[in-house]
């Protein structure tokens, strides 16, 4: 028994062979592990991603609503505040001015009846506000009234000139004097303000226009 197996033939293994058919499992194992460990990363920096924007999409919504509550109340403010640029025109400065406008001989009236107006009325003061018991105020250099003519965002009010109340204490009388000639076109007239009925209605008023080079 021991002889014969002598006499066989020895079968020899080579290392080399079973090295290799081990170890490449072993790689494809490693390979798929380390695949499955990338995904799993990038999965996560997704799931990151997304919360972020989540969270930066809440904080937008948070936000704007009052964004925008900020700016409309700057906008109802810079409706009702007078104009930080106030002015007292000198008379023949402001006859200038209503010239240009064309009010010397509208509906009838001289610049000077303007000017006579404008004095009595407000002291060529642009921002004089005048306030009423009843809660209503005379704006401007006219001194237009918010009971019928503008608005002080006050419900149920005529504003048959269209503006804002505060429109009417600029400086450059654009407003005031639209919404003067506007009320001049109705029956009264000027006679619609008691200070040109009381101070300027049938006196001599050439003075207040002498010495402008009209």
């Amino acid at each position: 028994m021991v002889s014969a197996l002598w006499g066989a033939p020895l079968i020899r293994v080579r290392s080399s062979a079973v090295s290799s058919s081990v170890s490449g499992p072993l790689r494809l194992v490693s390979r798929l592990s380390s695949q499955s460990s990338a995904l799993s990363q990038s999965g996560g920096g997704a799931t990151s991603a997304a919360s972020t924007e989540a969270r930066s999409r809440a904080l937008r919504r948070r936000w704007c609503p009052a964004a925008t509550m900020l700016l409309a109340l700057a906008f109802l403010l810079s409706c009702l505040l007078p104009s930080s640029e106030a002015k007292v025109y000198g008379r023949c400065e402001l006859a200038r001015v209503l010239q240009d406008f064309g009010l010397d001989g509208y509906r009838g009236y001289s610049l000077a009846d303007w000017v006579c107006l404008a004095y009595f009325a407000s002291g060529f003061d642009t921002a004089a506000v005048d306030h009423e018991a009843d809660g209503s105020t005379n704006n401007g250099i006219f001194q237009i009234s918010s009971r019928r003519w503008c608005s002080n965002l006050t419900p149920n009010v005529p504003n048959m000139c269209r503006v804002y109340c505060s429109d009417l204490l600029d400086p450059n009388l654009k407003d005031t004097v639209i919404c003067a000639m506007k009320i001049t076109q109705e029956p009264q007239g000027l006679g619609y303000w008691e200070t040109w009925r009381h101070h300027c209605q049938g006196k001599d008023l050439t003075d207040w226009v002498d010495g402008c080079g009209f």
